[in-house]
């Protein structure tokens, strides 16, 4: 008997409760096409990515706005190669916010809420002291527009993933605002965002499958369901599988230390690489299941100091971003470590492009935009000025395989076109109204 002899689109707990099955196993019906609780709406995802310090100018930012067919990438971006069609960066946007906070605390605590920082007692370089952001970011934005709507609303609204960020709430390490003076710390610790993902907390020495446990019941699911929900069933279980497996591999590899911050230094950490890598899939296990359609990942944190040893790097990336554009050796080597996130955010465009869209055409990446950004355009200057901006994918619309260039533009305009292109068209100013002028940019559908 399968859902539609039943009742066409019959709601989750319903099917449970008739079927004899679980809770534990409503983590992996929320993208069944068959089953009315799923979100319904146009599958647009969202993913922020964070990293610290700036960039080398040079070697980041394409020589002149122009279509990437005929050229080569600028060194940074190099790892994109593949993904030249669906990628587009937006040059010349700044953040113009002023106020309380140095540099990089407005920086990061102003990047995606696009209005000043309250007045506290965090004191960072010879600013003045600052606290929390004044306001919500975009992403939060997005996501309580998407969960106003049964047809686009999801179990968790948003994931907020991270990469050795430091266990220290303060301005230099939080970039998600639910609101004024209301900070979203992200979750490092794969372990952590397993458990929150599936709903059992693991032991690192003895971790117990997920799998093994609800085996039984999604096998009854699988035969009450039409054909179509038992392929997704079967890919998501296949997904789960291989995450427990990494996990269970590498338990010991990743027990690390909790990093700790002293004015910009972070412990050094030589498994930042397996950390990225397996916080990829869990967060595109969690797009593929649709728990979101909007997440962050971010890179450990403003005036971020991880000592990437595996290239042969061993300053830390905040020591070395200060460094003069004269100093060859820094700018090679900050080079290198702007080029491996550009090399993690390209293997999570992979990971999407391979893997198929539940129960719709072509693949996660073609209805999810990575957007790739920075709290500073300039790490030495502390500049705020062309705040890096990098997309890939075609989950907002925009039209890609290009580099735009909008000299001098607030990037309040950019925040509140993310917004429109994921379906929040009423949204006419975002936080600072005086940074918003026109609305949201013109040019990048």
């Amino acid at each position: 008997m399968t859902v539609s002899s039943i009742m066409p689109r019959i709601p989750r707990r319903d099917l449970l409760r008739r079927l004899g099955v679980g809770s534990a196993a409503l983590p992996f019906l929320g993208n069944l096409p068959s089953l009315a609780a799923a979100a319904t709406g146009p599958k647009q995802r969202l993913v922020i990515v964070f990293s610290p310090d700036g960039v080398v100018k040079k070697n980041f930012w394409p020589s002149e706005p122009a279509a990437f067919a005929d050229r080569d990438l600028p060194p940074i971006l190099a790892p994109f190669a593949s993904f030249k069609d669906r990628l587009l960066t937006v040059k010349g946007v700044d953040n113009n916010v002023t106020g309380d906070g140095d540099g990089h605390m407005r920086g990061m605590g102003c990047l995606l809420t696009g209005i000043e920082l309250f007045p506290g007692n965090v004191q960072g370089g010879s600013d003045t002291p600052a606290g929390w952001a004044s306001g919500i970011s975009i992403d939060q934005e997005i996501r309580n527009h998407l969960q106003a709507s049964p047809g686009t609303a999801t179990r968790f609204g948003s994931l907020e993933f991270g990469v050795l960020v430091p266990n220290k709430a303060d301005t230099w390490t939080r970039m998600v605002y639910a609101g004024p003076n209301r900070p979203l710390a992200p979750i490092d610790d794969p372990y952590q965002m397993f458990a929150k993902l599936y709903g059992e907390t693991k032991d690192r020495e003895s971790l117990r499958s997920v799998l093994d446990e609800v085996r039984e019941d999604l096998a009854r699911i699988a035969a009450a369901v039409p054909a179509e929900d038992r392929r997704i069933l079967e890919e998501h279980a296949t997904l789960v599988r291989g995450l427990e497996r990494d996990l269970a591999d590498h338990r010991t590899a990743i027990a690390h230390p909790v990093p700790v911050l002293e004015q910009g230094v972070i412990e050094k950490n030589d498994q930042m690489p397996r950390i990225s890598r397996m916080q990829t899939e869990l967060l595109v296990s969690a797009l593929a299941a649709d728990f979101t359609r909007v997440a962050t990942l971010q890179y450990t944190n403003s005036v971020g100091q991880p000592h990437m040893t595996w290239l042969g790097v061993d300053e830390g990336q905040h020591e070395l971003s200060h460094e003069p554009n004269s100093n060859q050796a820094a700018q090679e080597k900050l080079t290198k470590i702007n080029t491996w996130y550009a090399a993690e955010i390209a293997h999570l465009a992979k990971r999407l492009a391979e893997t198929p869209e539940p129960g719709g055409d072509g693949s996660l990446l073609d209805h999810t935009t990575i957007v790739w950004t920075n709290e500073l355009g300039e790490g030495n200057s502390h500049s705020r000025d062309d705040i890096p901006w990098v997309l890939v994918g075609g989950g907002l619309g925009f039209a890609t395989g290009r580099a735009l260039e909008f000299p001098g533009v607030p990037h309040n305009r950019f925040l509140i076109s993310l917004a429109h292109a994921m379906g929040h068209t009423g949204l006419v100013r975002f936080g600072n109204p005086d940074h918003c002028g026109d609305g949201p940019l013109t040019g990048l559908a």
